[in-house]
């Protein structure tokens, strides 16, 4: 069994790890099998430990909604690649070289594992975005080293003690620590990096990386928005955003954050969200389901985005009842939705990560889409109308990490399709086969036949004329 890990022995542990990559040779299906069963059993086991520690650091978060979104929604990753893992693995054969192929020669790929790769999740979904990624690094061979969030100390604690019971620290290993241990991580020799979180420290990672040409996966979030066609059932569509936006108090990284719909249905859509998001939670100070801010510094954060759009002139609607004072101190918030922010605003311009939406006006939903396209690409982008045609032309002439159709937060349960970013909201993606291409590598494989013809044909030097016009004649449009 291994003890946690802290920053003095991190470069050991991955030096310790990678010698054992070595020493190990290639990696069977079966032992990636093993590996992943055994983090499936890991989780069966600490999941209340785990569901504690999560409702803990959060000062109160609903076990079954760390149940549903980190043990839940890890375990679908992992089985999922225990299973198809060995339908992933084999060569692919590929043509070979003309005319070479006429005497023998074969060409394929050979998908193996990188080594070691490291992975920083973060607070948010503490469990969820270490072994989510995590089951696509095993089914692909590697090893790892995962790095919890700080701002999630006690589930940090307790990942470690569960991986230390599974695992040897040359498998599978836990670094703790702060904001300096994540420097240091970032910046060493790994085979891949993965990191989840904003896209200001993702870009520190990418620099931290790149002194070592280490390839990143990166997951960064972003404003991402939500567009309402005509055709929409406002009601439903009301529904849909309410529950996906109460989900973790909007601390998820794909929570709806800009919603756009046509002026003629601003009102309903805002009585609406009123009523769904304050049917969910009909009382906020002592109500168990509700999740609050993770911590003071970001319960601030959300509470100057509000004030700044309302001192700007916008128009701010609660959803739900301010909470008691004693509410507030436990940090749990209503819903706050402000109304057409000026673009200076900052609530504009950052991503929420809170229980606040900004919705906003159009009078043509192109107008909406060119509003957004001047943005940076978010991690999620989603639709609600019952026009095929025009919902084609919205993911015609946008571009985000995902899609969800008709509702919220979906699109990230999909565990055979790839799950990321783009641009500013992330590179790469784990889940599903692709998840498994990305923690692989592509190995281009030419296997020559017994007779080389290149001599007798004149392709060698010193060339012939006759040669020469062959290649010449090879030039063609």
């Amino acid at each position: 069994m291994s003890e946690t890990v802290t920053s003095p022995i991190l470069r050991t542990v991955l030096a310790t790890q990678q010698a054992a990559f070595r020493a190990e040779g290639p990696v069977s299906a079966a032992t990636r099998q093993a590996r992943l069963q055994r983090v499936i059993d890991m989780l069966v086991k600490h999941n209340d430990a785990l569901c504690a520690a999560m409702g803990d650091d959060f000062g109160g978060r609903s076990t079954v909604f760390s149940m549903m979104n980190d043990i839940a929604g890890s375990l679908g990753s992992l089985k999922h690649a225990r299973d198809k893992l060995a339908q992933w693995m084999p060569d692919q054969a590929r043509p070979s070289v003309a005319p070479f192929d006429n005497f023998g020669a074969t060409a394929w790929v050979r998908y193996q594992p990188k080594g070691v790769v490291g992975i920083i999740g973060t607070w948010n979904a503490p469990v969820f975005t270490l072994l989510s990624p995590l089951a696509s690094v095993l089914a692909a061979g590697n090893r790892a080293v995962l790095k919890p969030s700080e701002i999630a100390p006690r589930t940090a604690a307790a990942l470690a003690r569960a991986v230390a019971e599974f695992f040897a620290p040359e498998e599978l290993a836990v670094v703790t620590g702060g904001p300096d241990v994540a420097a240091e991580f970032s910046g060493l020799p790994f085979n891949h990096l993965v990191f989840t979180g904003s896209t200001a420290v993702g870009k520190l990672i990418m620099k931290a990386a790149a002194e070592n040409l280490v390839p990143v996966t990166l997951e960064l979030g972003g404003k991402s928005p939500v567009l309402i066609g005509q055709s929409a059932d406002i009601r439903n569509a009301a529904e849909r955003i309410a529950v996906g936006k109460a989900m973790n108090s909007g601390q998820l990284c794909v929570s709806p954050d800009t919603v756009w719909v046509h002026a003629s249905q601003l009102v309903p859509l805002l009585s609406g969200l009123q009523e769904f998001y304050s049917g969910l939670h009909p009382d906020v100070a002592h109500n168990p389901d509700v999740t609050p801010v993770v911590n003071e510094r970001h319960f601030a954060r959300i509470e100057s985005y509000v004030a700044d759009a309302g001192a700007r002139g916008a128009r701010v609607v609660m959803a739900g009842d301010w909470p008691s004072a004693e509410g507030v101190a436990a940090r749990r918030m209503p819903l706050r939705i402000v109304v057409n922010p000026p673009a200076e605003a900052e609530i504009s311009c950052h991503e929420i990560f809170g229980p606040a939406l900004v919705v906003r006006s159009y009078s043509s939903l192109s107008e909406a889409v060119d509003q957004l396209n001047t943005g940076e690409r978010p991690l999620a982008l989603y639709y609600f109308g019952q026009d095929a045609s025009e919902q084609q032309w919205v993911l015609d002439h946008t571009l985000s990490g995902g899609v969800s159709i008709n509702d919220v937060t979906m699109h990230p349960a999909l565990h055979d399709a790839p799950f990321g970013g783009v641009g500013a909201s992330g590179m790469g993606h784990y889940h599903g086969h692709e998840g498994f291409l990305e923690f692989s590598h592509a190995r281009a494989v030419y296997s020559h036949s017994a007779h080389d013809p290149r001599r007798e044909w004149g392709m060698l030097p010193p060339y012939t004329e006759q040669f020469a016009q062959m290649i010449r004649g090879a030039v063609t449009p």
